[in-house]
């Protein structure tokens, strides 16, 4: 089921106001989109965002996109179940890149209070999915996020920063806007996804051609995500390998995707010097203690 959606134009953070999590309403659609063609001054410009925007909409124009969206469903269902392990709630969430709102739809009201939505397509966003929860929709660049510091509790992406020009921008726009105990959870292609397709194509241009150009999109290895998420400030990370098979809906065929799935949560502040009520000399006394509550 499809929801009507009100457009605004907002300016994007870098050159003007930030946007408060608390100026929008329940169902909205806000701009923070920078210039066509404009991007971060440090990175190369290896995706045309402009072209990777308009193929996102006719994606999203489609008449049945579910036929198409297994992948999608199924690692959105998987970033869910990873923000259900943590044991705790998270008012405010923010989903970057979040497509037609493909993990929203699988949390509930109980864990999440509210989630902003943040995709470069607008039409992804008017056809968003259902869900129980209130939603803000944001048109966005995941390298431009129009929020102020420390506003998210969660912040979740799911196969959306393997396209961005500049993932380390991208990162630290997303500790920016975390909350000092928030939490990342997200999901992207890892460096080995397409491997055998990629060689095939090398392997036959070169035979044909004499040499080749690339044809799949470059992936980041486990190693430098790692380094790139302690660079943009991260800590306690968990970077886990998933392989996922997934059968199409319409053929029925085998896809496989390698999946790099990232968490982070910020270490607990010791406490203050003295501020202890129990020694490490008590301890001896548990035997004790759990010796009489048996004799009772």
């Amino acid at each position: 089921m499809l929801r009507p959606v009100v457009l605004w134009r907002l300016s994007p953070r870098l050159g003007g106001p930030a946007v408060s999590a608390g100026s929008c309403g329940r169902r909205e659609v806000a701009s923070s989109v920078p210039p066509s063609g404009s991007t971060s001054p440090r990175a190369l410009n290896i995706f045309d965002r402009e072209l990777k925007r308009k193929q996102k909409n006719w994606a999203a124009r489609q008449p049945e996109p579910r036929k198409f969206d297994y992948l999608k469903e199924e690692v959105g269902s998987r970033i869910a179940d990873r923000v259900y392990d943590i044991a705790r709630d998270f008012p405010l969430a923010l989903d970057v890149g979040c497509g037609r709102g493909y993990i929203a739809q699988h949390l509930n009201k109980e864990t999440v209070g509210k989630i902003f939505q943040t995709d470069i397509a607008e039409h992804a966003l008017k056809n968003s999915l259902e869900t129980d929860i209130p939603t803000v929709n944001i048109l966005a660049d995941e390298e431009f996020l129009p929020f102020q510091e420390n506003t998210f509790d969660l912040v979740v992406s799911s196969l959306s920063l393997h396209w961005v020009n500049d993932l380390p921008r991208a990162l630290e726009q997303i500790h920016y806007v975390l909350k000092p105990d928030g939490v990342f959870v997200g999901a992207m292609f890892g460096g080995d996804t397409l491997y055998e397709l990629r060689c095939s194509l090398q392997l036959a241009e070169t035979e044909r051609e004499g040499g080749f150009s690339p044809h799949i999109s470059p992936f980041t290895a486990v190693s430098d995500l790692g380094h790139l998420l302690g660079r943009a400030g991260f800590n306690t990370l968990t970077v886990v390998w998933v392989r996922a098979t997934v059968l199409g809906t319409e053929k029925l065929c085998c896809t496989e995707t390698r999946c790099w799935q990232l968490q982070r949560f910020t270490e607990a502040r010791p406490a203050e010097r003295g501020s202890a009520t129990v020694s490490f000399g008590e301890l001896a006394k548990l035997n004790d203690v759990v010796s009489q509550g048996k004799k009772q």
